[in-house]
């Protein structure tokens, strides 16, 4: 059973109270292992009113969150029954659990906000091997070389014509071996 991410439905403009109550239902329950990180893809846009720069906040999606975890019985049932989820999407209902999304629909939605699929902090250090899987190196395999986290870029080594050459790529271009 792997970690993937799924799209939970809840009530439009209450998507920061099921965050809030998911996240205290985890804790409660001891649910770590199986549910990981819970985000409400937000924008930051720059709104000029009366000649004066105002940065707003947009829901990406209203209505939906993301939630990272293993699909078992218990953790399904956790997120479905947390006050204010009407559901998860991709799921036909009668009990059937949903489709987690395609990595690269949920790459393309975190590289937007700026976070990455890969938690750096949890599955990455220098000397890890990892594949390419996004951009002009992809298919490559290589090994870390340095992390900059607040970037989401990593440099790697790789053989390029045997040559050992390092390139820049975001988290989201890797996947670990």
């Amino acid at each position: 059973m792997e970690k993937l991410w799924y799209v939970v439905n809840t009530y439009s403009g209450h998507e920061s109270k099921v965050k809030e109550k998911l996240e205290a239902k985890i804790e409660s329950m001891h649910m770590q292992d199986y549910i990981f990180r819970i985000v409400i893809p937000e924008t930051t846009e720059v709104e000029v009113k009366d000649g004066v720069k105002k940065e707003k906040t947009k829901l990406m999606f209203p209505g939906y969150i993301l939630v990272e975890m293993i699909m078992s019985d218990e953790a399904w049932y956790i997120v479905r029954n947390t006050p204010g989820v009407t559901g998860f999407i991709g799921s036909s209902g009668k009990g059937a659990k949903p489709t987690p999304l395609l990595p690269q629909e949920i790459d393309r939605i975190l590289a937007n906000i700026g976070m990455s699929r890969v938690n750096v902090e949890d599955d990455l250090k220098v000397g890890d091997k990892v594949n390419i899987v996004d951009g002009p190196f992809n298919g490559m395999t290589g090994k870390i070389d340095s992390i900059d986290t607040e970037n989401n870029r990593l440099n790697i080594i790789i053989d390029l014509f045997g040559q050992e050459t390092s390139v820049e790529v975001e988290l989201f271009q890797v996947s670990k071996n």
